[in-house]
């Protein structure tokens, strides 16, 4: 999106251009074709009022961030807009190198995935020092004056892993695995599941024999720390919260190799195709389906709006540790086998044959 010229030399500079451009043989008739430098960055043939999103993502190692990445991308070019994407492989100096370098650039606006909520609270404060605005997708950017934050209600997905396991097990020893304890959504999914656990702990009825988070959220983590868990616990152990479906992969491998994968219930969260096909087959109970689509969609459209300085008409706030950001909040679903055709598969998300291809 061009920016406008400094107060005051606007007339100046349009009388330049024109003397340049006589002086070349004249103008280009009109053609759209001329180049021009926008906070450094070369329009090249864009139209150069074209809106240019800048998009910082923590990690594209996961089947969940590809897929926000191409919708993301898709509803920004049908608003007219360009998105340049960078991914950080979770290192959190290379994201805000990679933010930098946008910045630099010279987009209209930044959205960011955090790996890390708080480091990249400088990533904020060096966008706004360019007069740049930010948008936290999906996952909270902490400590930071941040503009707007989009994502699912975090705490309700951990109150469905909660809820749909506790159903299933509503006794014995529970083994609780965490996501990254750098990124904030973790936190919030934990403490939606504790709201769940928390009287049936008071009360007696169950008891956490293992709470860990998981590093970067790697499954072989929480494989690892699954694997703790059992041997801890002499493989006495009654349910499993898990706070993603990478993470909940990790817990049924060490599960399957104590021949217990399927007799446990384990949790999961992005229904993912290999934690869907666990869900038909057996082995996990439940994932909680964020439809990413509306997330994406939905994120497209305000970048668009707070690059043209539009109103972007968020309806709730979440506290950040400084401030209380304009938030928009999108409702997840819980699926399990019961309903994995009406959501998942109804919804396209994956494919009745992808799903199913493992059962007989």
């Amino acid at each position: 999106m061009k920016r406008k010229w400094a107060k005051g030399g606007t007339a100046a500079v349009v009388l330049a251009l024109a003397l340049v451009v006589s002086a070349c043989g004249g103008g280009n008739g009109g053609n759209g074709n001329n180049t021009e430098k926008t906070n450094n960055v070369e329009t090249g043939g864009k139209a150069d009022d074209q809106i240019v999103i800048g998009f910082s993502l923590d990690t594209l190692q996961e089947e969940r961030w590809q897929r926000d990445r191409d919708l993301f991308i898709a509803a920004a070019e049908a608003l007219g807009a360009k998105v340049e994407v960078q991914a950080a492989n979770s290192d959190d100096a290379k994201q805000i190198s990679q933010a930098e370098n946008l910045i630099s650039q010279g987009v209209d606006v930044l959205v960011v995935v955090p790996h890390n909520a708080e480091a990249t609270a400088a990533i904020v404060e060096k966008a706004h020092e360019a007069g740049i605005k930010v948008l936290a997708y999906d996952r909270l950017i902490k400590n930071s004056d941040l503009d707007l934050y989009v994502s699912f209600d975090n705490e309700k997905v951990g109150e469905m892993q909660a809820q749909a396991i506790v159903k299933l097990a509503p006794k014995g020893k529970f083994v609780y695995i965490g996501g990254s304890e750098t990124d904030n959504n973790a936190h919030l999914f934990k403490k939606g599941a504790f709201n769940v656990l928390q009287p049936l702990i008071d009360s007696g009825d169950i008891e956490v024999v293992f709470d860990q988070w998981t590093k970067d959220w790697n499954p072989a983590n929480a494989l690892a720390n699954m694997e703790n868990a059992l041997t801890a616990n002499d493989n006495k152990i009654d349910a499993v919260v898990a706070a993603n479906d990478g993470t909940a992969g990790g817990v049924i491998q060490a599960l399957a190799a104590q021949g217990l994968a399927g007799k446990i219930p384990v949790s999961g969260q992005d229904a993912e195709l290999a934690a869907a096909q666990r869900i038909v087959e057996g082995t996990q109970t439940m994932t909680v389906y964020k439809p990413i689509k509306n997330l994406a969609e939905k994120a497209a459209d305000l970048a668009v709006k707070m690059a043209k300085g539009e109103d972007v008409g968020a309806d709730k706030t979440v506290n950040n540790g400084k401030i209380d950001v304009p938030s928009i909040l999108l409702e997840p679903v819980a699926v399990d086998k019961s309903n994995m055709d009406a959501t998942v598969v109804a919804d396209g998300f994956h494919s009745k044959e992808d799903v199913y291809k493992n059962v007989k």
